[in-house]
């Protein structure tokens, strides 16, 4: 029946998701409680104490003499011990704390990792580079710092409250009482600041604003020498100047909320004793025992410092869930994102050709924001097939949807007569290999920039497809050849030497299906040329796609598409497109404009 359907459970958040996390190290976890709690207990040790050799020097005043001195040095001893034994506890309790940190902490970043690798490849291009790394550097590090530190100071928080009460209403509940009106108009301060809905969503959304500078200045660091070739500022960057606005708002609204709570919060914990006061005049003005009077009013003078240690400390713990609350949220939303599934029975594709079947996709998911719409063509193993139309006619969607950067919306893309989504991820990379236009190289040698696409190929591997790919010769007058690490020691590579070497990358996985995303664009006439004839000789019988804007790389594919707008308007070889005088011949016309114009100068008259 409805009514005995369970609800759906609320996911954990800030410290019951921190216990989650450290789960299986819950017995140091409870030991550092326990050890924490203890240390807390001890921490009132030397107040006590100290009281009592107050009690012992009043008792006897004026004649010191019948002071037992014996008994003050042990309750010296006993405030010593007090000390030492927070000390000790407190070290104990956070030396475990580190341990179940330090091991949730390498767990946390392999699983995300991990985790990361699993997801629809579309993702890391949507959120960013700047977003996963303030998310793996920041937010899992604060988990860690949380529960080494905020969560031991946790639990003495709690315990030391209770510790306090109880001895602020043993001596005397008058004044028992009298501090701890103190304390909850204290309390009642910090959480008007703390508790309140409106810090709780300035502090979200001011975490937000952090992570989107983060994320924006990432971009336009990268994106400096643009900058730079025109001239232009931090400032003039729209998305940074945005982003640092919005950081700015937040971060003043954020820390001005504090501008009342934190004054009266101050003011109250560290003036505690003039509540007491006015309870002591009132007290000792009916009283005859005047001994037994000033020794508990010096018991409450003394113990007063105590409570804002304590409050205080509970103050910055507050702040403390409030950052983990939102750390914990940015993990999980990423970790929430669903893996890429795999089959559990994969098809074994009959070849490699790559066929799309009525496909449709959308980035948003909503149907009226179709990146592609009902796309069906077949590229055929051992021909080139070539993919052109203007910019967001949904070229580059293509490219990405063969190896399930993203899985189609609508339809079937088959290798072999197999859906890739029938295949294993593994079989899916092993079978097609990927020349991007934005090239990344590792901090790493040549040499394992160009084997990362064949881990166990030779140096004489790497260095034969390096001449197919010809980059072998720049990089033998490199200082250390193939041994040279990028970006060291003022090591830079042009754009067209970085496409080379992603190519040679691409060619030593040997991939029977390859993606060329204008595999060319960086390279002149010439090596374009050989660059073409080494594609020629090395991807025979490959299934070739190639995304390509320069017209010229692709006269002799064996098929060209053309894309506008999400659909497939033309398909066919070079000539017969021309001839068909359509979209493509336009193209064509354009190309050949662009390629032929020259600039006359003119003579004055």
């Amino acid at each position: 029946m409805a009514s005995t359907k369970s609800k759906k459970i609320k996911p954990k958040t800030g410290l019951a998701r921190c216990m989650e996390l450290a789960s299986d190290r819950r017995g140091l976890i409870f030991l550092s409680a326990l050890l924490s709690s203890l240390a807390a207990i001890a921490s009132f040790i030397p107040y006590v104490a100290v009281y009592f050799i107050i009690c012992s020097i009043i008792w006897v005043y004026p004649d010191l003499g019948q002071l037992d001195v014996l008994t003050v040095m042990g309750y010296g001893w006993m405030a010593l011990a007090g000390i030492a034994a927070n000390i000790l506890l407190y070290f104990l309790a956070i030396l475990n704390s580190h341990m179940a940190a330090f091991g949730t902490l390498y767990k946390l970043k392999v699983n995300f990792a991990n985790h990361i690798t699993k997801i629809p490849l579309g993702y890391h291009l949507t959120i960013g580079s700047g977003r996963l790394r303030k998310i793996m550097d920041e937010n899992i590090e604060s988990i860690e710092g949380f529960i080494a530190h905020q969560f031991p100071d946790f639990v003495a928080s709690v315990t030391a409250p209770v510790v306090m009460v109880i001895l602020l209403f043993a001596v005397d509940w008058r004044f028992g009482l009298a501090s701890l009106a103190g304390i909850i108009l204290a309390f009642f301060a910090e959480f008007a600041g703390y508790g309140s809905g409106a810090m709780k969503e300035n502090m979200g959304k001011y975490q937000a604003a952090l992570e989107d500078m983060s994320s924006a200045s990432v971009e336009y660091v990268r994106g400096m020498p643009v900058v730079k070739a025109f001239n232009q500022t931090a400032s003039s960057f729209k998305r940074l100047k945005d982003a640092i606005s919005g950081y700015t708002e937040w971060v003043l609204k954020f820390s001005l909320g504090w501008q009342n709570c934190m004054p009266a919060f101050t003011a109250i914990i560290n003036n505690i004793y003039l509540i007491l006061i006015p309870v002591a005049i009132l007290i000792g003005s009916d009283t005859t025992d005047y001994k037994s009077f000033v020794m508990t009013f010096i018991f409450y003078l003394l113990f007063v410092p105590a409570v804002a240690g304590v409050l205080n400390k509970i103050m910055y713990i507050s702040e403390s869930f409030m950052q983990i609350n939102g750390n914990v949220a940015r993990m999980d939303e990423i970790l929430n994102i669903a893996p890429l599934p795999e089959t559990a029975h994969p098809g074994k594709p009959d070849n490699d050709d790559v066929v799309f079947e009525n496909v449709s996709f959308s980035y948003t998911g909503d149907a009226r924001e179709m990146a592609l719409a009902q796309v069906s063509f077949a590229a055929r193993q051992g021909q080139i097939t070539a993919i052109v139309g203007p910019s967001g006619g949904g070229k580059s969607t293509i490219a990405s949807l063969i190896s399930r950067f993203w899985d189609v919306t609508e339809g079937h893309v088959r290798i072999g007569g197999v859906d890739v989504r029938e295949l294993t991820l593994d079989d899916l990379m092993h079978r097609v290999s990927f020349v991007f236009q934005d090239i990344f190289l590792f901090k790493q040698s040549i040499l394992d920039n160009i084997r990362m696409g064949n881990p166990g190929a030779t140096e004489n591997q790497v260095m034969e497809t390096a001449k197919a790919a010809q980059c072998h010769d720049f990089i033998s007058k490199l200082p250390d050849g193939y041994h040279t690490v990028v970006g060291t020691k003022g090591i830079h590579l042009s754009g067209g030497e970085r496409q080379r070497i992603a190519i040679a990358r691409a060619m030593i996985k040997n991939s029977p299906i390859i993606v060329l995303d204008e595999a060319t664009a960086f390279s002149d006439p010439e090596n374009e040329y050989l660059i073409q004839k080494a594609f020629e000789k090395l991807m025979q019988g490959k299934t070739v796609i190639i995304i390509a804007h320069r017209l010229s790389t692709i006269r002799n594919a064996n098929k060209i598409i053309v894309m506008e707008k999400g659909h497939l308007v033309e398909e066919g070889k070079h000539d017969e497109l021309v001839a068909a005088g359509g979209r493509y011949a336009k193209m064509w016309a354009h190309y050949t404009e662009a390629v032929d114009w020259k600039i006359n100068t003119g003579k004055a008259v």
